[in-house]
Order: C-alpha cells, then structure tokens, then sequence
C-alpha cells in the first residue's frame, strides 16, 4: 500500500499540484495514487522530498 493519497490530502493539495511539483504528468501521479502503477525509486525520492516523509512511510514501511 503507498500513501500519496492520504499525504496529499493531510498537505491538502490537489493531484494537480502534486504532479506539477514533481514535473509528472496528472496521469501518471493518478496511476501512482490508485496503485495501478508503482513509482520507481527516482519518483519515490521526488515524493518523499514533496511530501516532507521518508521513502518507508509512503510505503508503509515504518
């Protein structure tokens, strides 16, 4: 399970601005939030950085 979805709200910004801050496009980040796609280690660093949260927490490894 990742966590963008609960990040993102708790920041309380939209997809959008979430995409936009990492330089992805809005389907792609989609994919990430609905877990139909994993983002590789290069986005994880990005989102971590983004999200102000280790790579362990997005992944519920913490």
């Amino acid at each position: 399970m990742i966590r963008l979805k609960e990040l993102r709200l708790n920041k309380g910004v939209s997809r959008i601005q979430v995409a936009s801050a990492i330089g992805y496009s809005i389907n792609a980040y989609i994919h990430y939030e609905n877990e139909t796609r994993e983002p590789d280690i290069s986005t994880l660093k990005l989102l971590s950085k983004y999200f102000g949260v280790s790579i362990d927490h997005i992944v519920c490894n913490d």
